[in-house]
């Protein structure tokens, strides 16, 4: 669908996610004059965007972090998790390895690795592990470490891994009662039954990204924080505004000519650009979505 709209000679910003490289229509998007910001929602998103722009006020980059989940509001055994879209593309989550920066490297990991307990303001403890989201940042910036974590309520990850580890996430068919049955789609059946949200259920969107480095000799860390719940007003929820409004804000800016780039544009470039940043985040807040910023000397 990109190449098909960048083909047609047409500006897009997009919010869905695609297995390919995007940065490969680069010089197909210059050649027809088109502005395509591709992964312009949350996370991807709102967390590149963050991270290329503290990556521009330091002198040195050590290290980022992306912390980032969505989360129904009531717990629930025995996943306390809900989601509004396909079920298969949360279980393709837990399949597909992560890739992340280490040493300067690219590196991969399986997913759901590397599980630690985080403590953050209003929610409590969750739990975080390894997902494949830094895509585009991994070869964009560079920062000599970077990952990117799910967060969910702790038990989840090690329940996913079990199912993974039975098989129920294969994609290859089994015979069963005389039929082929491919598990990873009985099992996304059987899941939505369990994470289905329900009309008016409350959910939120909680992030974190950590950003640590050097300026003028100091040792900062910057953090930034969103928690963001269900509009009960709107009927809208958490993860689709949050999700949802960057995309449309990065639409405004340029169809009315205040953000220029030729060619595919990850949110990273557009952090780096700070006048388009602070446009973003102040449109955000102006729709109640905030991302608390903390800077401390370390």
């Amino acid at each position: 669908m990109l190449r098909s709209v960048i083909e047609a000679g047409k500006n897009i910003i997009d919010i869905s996610f695609m297995a390919e490289d995007t940065l490969s229509l680069d010089e197909l998007a210059k050649k027809k004059g088109v502005t395509a910001v591709v992964d312009m929602g949350v996370a991807p998103g709102m967390s590149h965007m963050i991270v290329s722009y503290v990556d521009s006020l330091l002198d040195e980059t050590e290290s980022a972090t992306i912390l980032v989940g969505g989360l129904p509001v009531i717990r629930e055994w025995p996943y306390e998790y809900k989601i509004a879209w396909s079920p298969k593309d949360v279980i393709e989550e837990y399949i597909r390895p992560a890739r992340l920066i280490e040493g300067g490297k690219i590196v991969e990991k399986p997913a759901l690795s590397d599980l630690e307990l985080v403590n953050l303001p209003k929610i409590g403890t969750l739990e975080a592990f390894n997902t494949d989201g830094l895509r585009s940042l991994l070869y964009t910036i560079k920062i000599p470490s970077m990952k990117e974590k799910t967060l969910r309520y702790p038990g989840y990850a090690e329940k996913m891994r079990m199912l993974r580890e039975t098989g129920f996430f294969s994609d290859i068919p089994i015979e069963v009662g005389g039929a082929k049955v491919k598990p990873i789609d009985l099992t996304a059946k059987l899941l939505f039954l369990k994470w289905g949200v329900e009309e008016g259920e409350e959910e939120l969107t909680v992030m974190r990204v950590i950003v640590q480095g050097e300026k003028k000799g100091k040792k900062l860390c910057y953090t930034y924080d969103l928690l963001d719940y269900y509009d009960k007003n709107e009927k809208t929820t958490s993860m689709s505004r949050a999700t949802g409004f960057p995309c449309a804000i990065m639409a405004r800016l340029v169809a009315q000519g205040e953000f220029q780039y030729l060619g595919i544009c990850p949110p990273e470039y557009i952090g780096r650009e700070h006048e388009a940043y602070k446009k973003v985040m102040k449109e955000l807040e102006k729709r109640n979505i905030f991302y608390k910023e903390s800077i401390v000397e370390i």
